[in-house]
């Protein structure tokens, strides 16, 4: 008798597996299960400190919660970033709005350039460093000298522009291009009178090669003289814009998501750096990013608009100055350039950073 309601028993436990089983199979799959939007990132530059919080979104789940998996490249350069979008060699960008800019305006209304959707850099970080002890003081001492920068290095793009709202020709000045890694070097050698580049990757790199950036080097910043640009921002492909704007949302949710995270947690944050490239100095790229937060992205604006989002009148002045300087064929609109639909609500944005 034992044996037989044993045997009932298990009769009734196999049979519930099964319809457990079949029930199981008519239910919906969870979204994190169902497959994912797969699309290419280039970032600005190499991984650094400034990365971490794409590499928190990623590591932390928040691209695949937003049904999205992310591949994300080292850049050759903010102004580069923006050329491999627009080409369709990548989905996404982290690059220079004002290379954007120069892009939307060399072509017609209507274009099918890319948008960007989250201005993260509301600073201008372009600058130009040269030797603290050298002759060159005031950017009217460029000309007659050698300057050099990498190839897609946005200050280097930026040149001519700033050229004009200084009062210099940039015809008496001499450009050479280097590879990235050289570029404190030579100026340290005296390769070059002066380098192109973002404030803070020149200061950090240079310290990683044994140079004291606050002794050695002065800089000349853009912001200085007038030229109160944004910089980067993330950018999207216009197929991708026109096709599926629900995951530029969810793109834009996981970044500010891994923003917060990093704001918490700034080791964190170069640890996920470190999974990718496990030879950077955690102590420089810390110092590196946080520097980037508080030099490059705290303009006074972000208590009002949050983390991402631009003040129209301040864009559309930068618009003019960028197409005036450069002598480009057409003054964009800004909403050719930029749009805050995909932004998170503003109650989710970051409102301070420091």
């Amino acid at each position: 008798m034992a044996s037989d309601e044993a045997g009932r028993i298990s009769r009734r436990v196999f049979g519930l597996g099964l319809g457990g089983t079949a029930l199981a199979s008519t239910l919906p799959r969870p979204a994190i299960a169902q497959s994912l939007t797969r699309l290419k990132m280039v970032l600005n530059w190499r991984y650094q400190g400034p990365q971490g919080w794409f590499f928190l979104a990623e590591d932390r789940g928040y691209f695949r919660e937003a049904g999205l998996e992310i591949t994300m490249d080292q850049g050759n350069g903010s102004g580069a970033a923006v050329g491999a979008v627009a080409s369709g060699s990548y989905d996404l960008g982290f690059g220079d709005i004002n290379a954007l800019i120069q892009l939307v305006a060399k072509g017609p209304a209507g274009g099918n350039t890319p948008l960007a959707i989250s201005a993260l850099y509301n600073r201008p970080p372009f600058t130009i460093a040269v030797k603290a002890d050298g002759p060159i003081k005031t950017p009217k001492d460029f000309e007659g000298r050698t300057l050099g920068g990498p190839a897609n290095d946005g200050a280097l793009k930026l040149f001519p522009a700033f050229a004009k709202q200084v009062g210099i020709d940039p015809a008496k000045v001499q450009i050479t291009n280097m590879q990235p890694n050289l570029r404190e070097q030579m100026l340290q050698r005296g390769q070059v009178e002066g380098v192109f580049g973002f404030v803070n990757t020149i200061r950090f790199s240079a310290k990683l090669v044994g140079i004291n950036p606050d002794k050695d080097f002065r800089f000349i910043n853009y912001g200085d003289f007038g030229m109160d640009l944004y910089s980067n921002a993330v950018i999207a492909s216009r197929k991708l814009v026109n096709e599926n704007p629900g995951a530029l949302k969810g793109l834009l949710a996981a970044i500010n998501k891994g923003l917060k995270d990093t704001l918490k947690d700034p080791d964190a944050a170069v640890d996920a750096v470190a999974k990718r490239e496990p030879l950077i100095n955690k102590v420089v790229e810390k110092e590196r990013l946080l520097a980037t937060l508080a030099d490059e992205m705290s303009h006074p604006e972000l208590a009002k608009l949050g983390l991402g989002d631009i003040d129209d009148a301040r864009f559309a002045k930068s618009i003019g100055i960028v197409v005036e300087a450069d002598g480009l064929p057409r003054s964009p609109a800004p909403g050719e350039i930029f749009s805050r639909a995909y932004l998170p609500p503003i109650a989710d944005r970051i409102t301070k950073l420091t």
